[in-house]
């Protein structure tokens, strides 16, 4: 029990981190080309991502996922992919919930459901041109969230 909540814990300050890095870089749309990269740093978060679209994608193991990609968002939050890193920690957070997959969880459904929302809005709001974009969109919709790209935001 104790070992979620230290999980759940750690997934919520990386989101905050991500999301004041995102802040910080004025709302990229995309990888920002000006961000000079640890080619190290970057290489470790390619492997961790291939790793977890493995987990998610053939293996249907959601919470392996999740934990590949909070380690990318805590540790790389600039990274090249990160869209599609905050894709699948949405979805593997989302199929969880849903008790989808073959592993389980201790975490209860509603805060996972909560995680999801956040990571797919995270994705549609600093990542409006990303081509992960319309499928957060529809899954937030399908969650009864109505999702604004903050370049929609700043139009009206």
């Amino acid at each position: 029990m104790k070992r979620a909540f230290l999980m759940f814990g750690l997934m919520l300050v990386a989101l905050a981190c991500a999301q004041a890095s995102a802040q910080a870089q004025g709302g990229s749309r995309g990888p920002d080309s000006s961000v000079v990269r640890d080619a190290e740093l970057e290489r470790d978060s390619k492997h961790n991502l291939e790793v977890a679209r493995h987990y998610y994608r053939l293996r249907k193991a959601y919470r392996a996922a999740i934990a590949r990609c909070e380690e990318i968002i805590a540790g790389n939050p600039t990274f090249s992919r990160i869209d599609e890193v905050l894709f699948i920690a949405g979805m593997s957070s989302l199929r969880l919930s849903e008790n989808r997959g073959r592993q389980t969880s201790t975490e209860p459904a509603e805060k996972l459901r909560e995680a999801a929302r956040g990571y797919l809005a995270q994705l549609v709001n600093d990542f409006p041109d990303s081509e992960f974009r319309k499928d957060a969109e529809k899954e937030l919709r399908a969650m009864g969230v109505e999702p604004k790209a903050k370049a929609e935001e700043k139009k009206q």
